[in-house]
């Protein structure tokens, strides 16, 4: 079954070679993965779709969580929550063809990012099944080519992460103090 996770990360060399290892180690295959820093440039936002089975999900979170520079791991698969990814897509069309493949494209919400006398590239964002479909109908027309993003996803549960403040140097020394 494939799991959603979303991974708060510290963002420092090494993190994700950790989080990865983990997954591989176990023997699960990692169907997409898309990192990020966040607003925060200490900080790093990982999406990882991973094959497990659907009786190991807590335990691969429980060790995720356990890893160095993972502030926090959340399984997003039966949440709540957004999940997107995109496709830029070329395809290959025919003067024939050119008014058709545009139409569809404006029924998947795609939107033409370079157009030339051989055809289109065309970037389109949302869940993966919608994008399988938006390939199927391209592939109709000719010779495509395409690239995904991945999975990025945000989840709409209303708990938010606490970290707990560093504590200063200069506080710990004043709280000894007395």
């Amino acid at each position: 079954m494939l799991m959603t996770i979303s991974i708060l990360m510290e963002n420092k060399p090494g993190a994700l070679m950790r989080v990865t290892g983990l997954i591989s180690q176990r023997g699960y295959n990692i169907e997409s993965l898309t990192v990020a820093r966040t607003l925060d440039p200490m900080l790093s936002r990982m999406t990882i779709t991973v094959d497990v089975d659907s009786r190991q999900r807590s335990q691969v979170i429980k060790q995720m969580n356990k890893l160095v520079n993972v502030l926090q791991a959340s399984d997003l698969t039966e949440s709540p929550a957004v999940l997107r990814e995109m496709v830029l897509l070329r395809v290959r069309a025919t003067m024939e063809n050119r008014t058709a493949i545009l139409k569809e494209a404006e029924i998947f919400a795609g939107r033409v990012v370079d157009s030339s006398v051989d055809g289109f590239a065309i970037e389109a964002t949302g869940d993966p099944e919608k994008l399988e479909e938006f390939i199927a109908v391209m592939e109709a027309y000719g010779e495509i080519e395409v690239t995904r993003s991945g999975m990025v996803a945000v989840s709409l549960e209303s708990k938010k992460l606490r970290l707990a403040p560093p504590v200063s140097k200069h506080h710990d020394e004043s709280v000894e103090a007395k």
